[in-house]
């Protein structure tokens, strides 16, 4: 039985899915006080958590993690999935350092939406029991939605829940999971697709290229690997340049004038060109020059491009470059 005495008090990770939202319920029926914690990075965001926070009205803790995150993404102990996603070593880092604040704000448990044999590869029961043990908090995460289907947690063995009241969901389908969301009346959730960047090929292509060029990065080079047309030069070095308005204002947004160059056409509309600011300056003209023949320049042409460098601008003149004659450098 619960202890009447002292209010039970449950941290749960949340992604803002529907797993996360109904995690949370289920465990709040039981009069359970329930709060969530949501883990950012350049990777993925809080913003699905916060909508489900709102929704439901669960308080939400939002902490930034990127320097811990990066250095457990540089060398996973179970290594990658498909893509760059360390989903194993990605949990247990979570449950770890949601641990942490589960011991100083006096949480009493560890739980999460996660559902045995939705996920193949991160969420069978050898992954789950993986996580736990690796997270430093084994016996003290709760998954309510698989429990039934699951080993017996102490913290269902200390009484802090009714097991009887939890779950027993199983496999990939998503029936009962629609089926209650419809019972607790969540209209609008998000699909259970999406929502790390890690998962994707082409940002996963972009960040092992980042890793193995050997250069020194920051979280703003992260954050740059996201939009734009990425190019790796037969002379080992690179070039970030924009696809629309929006790709440009990314960029000018993320470079740092520190540590990168700024390309574009003097006096008309071109994409904006990233080069670093040790580049050489056989990088530069063809970052000039690609920069004119993705601006339907023709190939040949002379053009002068506007050079902005740490410091100051200047301007070079360069010659328009076909875009398919680097097609193959494109990351």
């Amino acid at each position: 039985m619960t202890d009447k005495k002292k209010k039970v008090r449950a941290l749960g990770l949340c992604s803002g899915g529907l797993d996360s939202m109904l995690a949370g319920l289920v465990l709040r029926d039981q009069g359970i006080e329930v709060s969530w914690i949501c883990f950012e990075t350049p990777f993925f965001s809080s913003d699905k958590a916060r909508k489900a926070s709102e929704m439901t009205g669960i308080p939400l803790i939002i902490r930034e993690i990127t320097p811990v995150y990066l250095e457990m993404l540089t060398d996973p102990p179970c290594g990658y999935g498909k893509h760059m996603n360390p989903c194993r070593d990605c949990h247990s880092l979570m449950f770890r350092l949601a641990g942490e604040v589960m011991r100083e704000e006096g949480f009493d448990f560890l739980f999460s939406g996660e559902v045995a044999g939705q996920r193949p590869l991160s969420q069978n029961k050898q992954a789950l029991r993986y996580v736990e043990k690796n997270s430093g908090f084994d016996g003290k995460v709760l998954r309510p939605l698989s429990a039934k289907v699951l080993p017996e947690t102490e913290v269902e063995l200390a009484g802090l829940v009714d097991r009887e009241k939890l779950l027993g969901i199983q496999g990939r389908s998503r029936k009962e999971q629609m089926a209650l969301a419809e019972a607790y009346g969540l209209a609008e959730y998000p699909s259970p697709a999406g929502g790390c960047l890690l998962t994707d090929k082409k940002y996963s292509d972009r960040l092992k290229d980042l890793f193995g060029s050997g250069k020194a990065y920051e979280e703003s080079d992260l954050h740059l690997l996201k939009q734009g047309r990425h190019l790796r030069l037969s002379n080992g070095e690179k070039l970030i340049i924009g696809r629309t308005k929006g790709d440009n204002r990314w960029i000018i947004k993320y470079h740092d004038p520190k540590r990168h160059r700024l390309l574009d056409l003097k006096g008309k509309g071109s994409p904006t060109v990233v080069v670093d600011a040790d580049a050489s300056e056989e990088t530069v003209l063809i970052g000039a020059g690609l920069c004119a023949g993705y601006a339907k320049v023709p190939a040949g042409e002379a053009v002068e491009a506007v050079l902005q460098e740490p410091s100051g601008k200047r301007i070079i003149k360069a010659h328009a470059i076909d875009p398919a004659r680097h097609r193959d450098d494109i990351i």
